[in-house]
């Protein structure tokens, strides 16, 4: 049976191979490039290589030296960098968190932040854990919600707190989300005098949380380690493996602690 494909997708794709197509085309070259020598390189018209990079450029994937030159722009680096970042976490946790796991036979999570929320991009447990894995990888959490959202809002600024209550308004999930800013100012002071930080069934009813602290070389907060239980189960007693775990996966990633 023929399938007719639909024109509005087909040139959708058609202008992302292009722009696909221009960027790989500047990737070749050290120095900026013409528009001319792009036009040439990847097969377009110099109109609808101009067009193209114009949108390129207002985005910052592409940077205009000058009228008709152009090179890669750092937009680019920034997100190779994020994307580095996560998949090194990943593969200096992925061993670490195995063994936690073992050791908890409770649900383990490596999560990042993204925007206003976390990520969860790695995650070992098992079905003996007799708790429902409700956020499978990729799934995500508000940050005031959950314990390693906590973990990074810990780190930010007051007018950075602020801004945030402002824009999430604090949107609770049941009766013991938090969502009010003093509270949730005073909460994040508990997790930078203790070092980590919980959830107690504020995201979801039933699960309890505690997370700490991944950094990397540059001693920068890139992630959150966490273990979750049904909340009559979860037990303190963790804490310091939990702690001890992250500490693992950060010195991995080439964090040295100030000496105290």
């Amino acid at each position: 049976m023929k399938i007719e494909s639909v024109p509005e997708q087909k040139t959708t794709i058609q202008v992302i191979e292009r722009m696909v197509g221009l960027l790989d085309a500047l990737a070749k070259y050290p120095d900026p490039v013409s528009l001319k020598e792009l036009s040439k390189v990847s097969g377009l018209h110099p109109s609808t290589a101009h067009r193209i990079l114009n949108d390129l450029v207002l985005t910052r994937f592409v940077d205009r030296i000058e009228p008709g030159t152009y090179r890669l722009g750092m937009r680019l680096l920034e997100l190779g960098n994020v994307v580095k970042s996560r998949l090194s976490v990943r593969e200096a946790a992925l061993d670490f968190m195995r063994a936690l796991h073992k050791k908890t036979q409770q649900t383990i999570n490596l999560s990042v932040r993204q925007g206003d929320e976390i990520v969860y991009i790695d995650r070992a447990f098992s079905e003996r854990s007799g708790m429902q894995v409700v956020r499978a990888i990729g799934g995500r959490g508000p940050l005031h919600l959950t314990s390693t959202g906590k973990l990074f809002l810990s780190v930010d600024e007051p007018k950075a707190i602020r801004a945030y209550a402002t824009r999430t308004g604090l949107a609770g999930h049941n009766k013991n989300s938090i969502t009010d800013l003093a509270k949730l100012e005073r909460e994040l002071s508990l997790v930078r005098s203790r070092g980590y930080a919980r959830d107690n069934e504020e995201l979801e009813l039933g699960v309890r949380c505690m997370a700490a602290a991944i950094r990397d070389d540059s001693g920068k907060l890139v992630a959150g380690l966490s273990i979750s239980a049904p909340a009559d189960r979860l037990q303190d007693e963790w804490l310091e493996d939990l702690v001890n775990t992250a500490n693992q996966i950060s010195a991995t990633l080439g964090y040295m602690p100030a000496p105290d």
